[in-house]
């Protein structure tokens, strides 16, 4: 697909667009003269009073570097208004970003050839590992962007990387059970994952895809296509600020992620379908109001948000977020290759089921 980059506006050499989240489209043309903005022009379906704002928004950002960050364009904006300005459906962070993005550096999901994958089923640990060895993949050109739905075979505890092992793990219930602790590369709580028992993925991209938005802000917008497929299985769900997804009935899940040197991030979602809760109790160290955090008002043998909301099977679940991705986002089926799957078991080898880096954190 093409790059707003390269695309050609009536009025520049640049075209960006970029839509405010429960906002109205911001559209930029713009030329470049000496590495600054020139000939600038912003126009899009918002409202703005009184008309010489616009004016002012303009003439703010005219000569501006075009290396300046979504951040710094987003200041001078707030610079340039005056308290007796209404704006409605635009924003200076919009602005800002839809500017970047006229230049080739942010982008759009459309600017974005994605796969989609499913499985394979793996030890849980190579998929926390392919989380970050896939990310290099990806960064190196030698795979696309990807959205990877997990399966795994085995049950499994996974921590967030800056959570303290004693304080989250209880270990005579890991050991009763049989199930081995890992530690992830991302932030974020502990996950009790059994086969079967809850809806996790990946999703692998450049960060230029959140250019110019704060974490708050990236999480409810890289998951705004799974708020759509959760609709389709009749789950209203809602983002709980910072990382929370929420439906009337609790919480459903939460999301995590990992911005790497390279340019590119992981973001992951891990959905409760139908966790064993009185075996996560035994195995986490947690209390009875985070089990009704967990999708239930009061202490219960199971936590099922999506399996007693939808009446679905877990399968069903899967299949709908699949297709759902693949055509919002003209996805491309894909697949883990062996090499892939190799790369990932020697990270974990050397990484991932180390005692140095499982109990980083005692």
């Amino acid at each position: 697909m093409e790059t707003s980059e390269r695309r050609c506006g009536m009025h520049g050499e640049h075209h960006g667009e970029y839509k405010v989240p429960g906002g109205k489209l911001i559209v930029v043309d713009t030329g470049v003269e000496d590495s600054r903005l020139s000939g600038l022009q912003i126009s899009g379906d918002f409202f703005l009073e009184p008309d010489e704002a616009l004016g002012r928004i303009t003439s703010c950002l005219e000569g501006v570097p075009v290396e300046s960050s979504a951040t710094e364009m987003a200041a001078r904006v707030r610079a340039a208004l005056l308290p007796t300005d209404v704006p409605f459906g635009i924003t200076p962070e919009g602005v800002g970003i839809a500017v970047r993005r006229a230049l080739g550096r942010a982008v759009d999901w459309d600017d974005i050839d994605f796969d989609v994958i499913h499985g394979p089923v793996v030890d849980p640990m190579v998929n926390v590992a392919m989380d970050e060895t896939l990310v290099a993949e990806v960064a190196a050109g030698r795979r696309r962007p990807f959205m990877r739905l997990w399966e795994w075979n085995a049950p499994q505890v996974v921590i967030g990387s800056f959570q303290s092992y004693d304080n989250e793990v209880n270990q005579a219930g890991v050991d009763r059970y049989g199930i081995t602790v890992s530690r992830r590369v991302t932030g974020g709580g502990a996950m009790f994952m059994e086969p079967g028992n809850c809806v996790t993925y990946s999703l692998v991209i450049p960060q230029a895809l959140v250019d110019g938005l704060s974490f708050a802000q990236s999480y409810p917008m890289l998951d705004q296509w799974v708020m759509e497929a959760l609709a389709e299985v009749g789950v209203s769900a809602h983002y709980v600020p910072l990382n929370d997804i929420a439906s009337t009935a609790g919480k459903i899940g939460g999301a995590a992620q990992k911005r790497f040197g390279n340019g590119y991030m992981v973001h992951h979602v891990t959905m409760s379908y139908d966790i064993d809760a009185e075996k996560m109790l035994e195995v986490l160290r947690i209390g009875k109001e985070k089990v009704r955090d967990k999708g239930h008002r009061s202490a219960v043998k199971r936590v099922d948000p999506m399996r007693s909301q939808t009446g679905m099977s877990r399968s069903a679940i899967l299949d709908v977020f699949y297709r759902h991705f693949k055509e919002k986002y003209g996805a491309t089926d894909g697949s883990i290759t062996d090499e892939d799957l190799a790369v990932a078991e020697e990270r974990c080898r050397t990484k991932f089921s180390t005692e140095e880096w499982t109990h980083r954190l005692p």
